[in-house]
């Protein structure tokens, strides 16, 4: 390790965390499976785990990108949430999510999804505050980073064309949008 490091600059490994928890019958739904829901609420005690560790502060959740739900998870596989800092702004994170569940009774490993959480480091005031920069340490870590900058210019990209395509939507004039649709107009 290079003895020029900039203090104001964390490591990757640094931020790493993994929750594990064991998936209880309470966390089902009417289907047997695990609620997305409870799903999402370990990823959120994940993300800002991760981002906390490298903010050195409190850290809000501002988005959830990329939640899909490759796979079902099951009562009585153990969850594990593989969180680390994959991009740092002035004052936001976006913290990487690997989401595995394990059947330990047949030593099945499934990944069940990917996503990425951003969230903004707050002062004692709960503004925002900067964070330490992120030094990459692999080349896995700088692909993560530069993936993160592609996510951020396709979402402001997105925006800018959704806005402006909802703005030409006029409902009278392309109802013919919703001819193959399964959908009946009631008024």
């Amino acid at each position: 390790m290079s003895s020029s490091l900039r203090p104001d600059f964390r490591l990757v490994s640094h931020s790493r965390v993994t929750l594990t928890e064991l998936m209880i019958p309470s966390y089902a739904n009417l289907g047997g499976k695990i609620h997305g829901g409870i799903l999402l609420s370990l990823m959120d005690k994940v993300a800002y785990a991760a981002a906390a560790k490298h903010a050195g502060t409190y850290c809000v959740t501002v988005s959830v990108d990329g939640v899909n739900f490759l796979q079902p998870v099951e009562v009585g596989e153990l969850v594990s949430l593989l969180a680390s800092v994959n991009y740092v702004g002035r004052t936001s994170l976006v913290i990487g999510i690997k989401v595995i569940a394990e059947d330990v009774r047949t030593g099945t490993v499934k990944h069940t999804n990917t996503c990425y959480f951003t969230m903004v480091a707050k002062d004692d005031n709960g503004r925002p505050t900067p964070v330490p920069g992120l030094l990459l340490e692999t080349p896995d870590d700088t692909r993560r980073f530069m993936e993160a900058i592609k996510r951020k210019e396709l979402k402001t990209q997105y925006s800018v064309e959704f806005d402006n395509a909802r703005s030409r939507l006029a409902v009278a004039q392309q109802a013919d949008l919703l001819r193959n649709e399964n959908c009946q107009l009631g008024y």
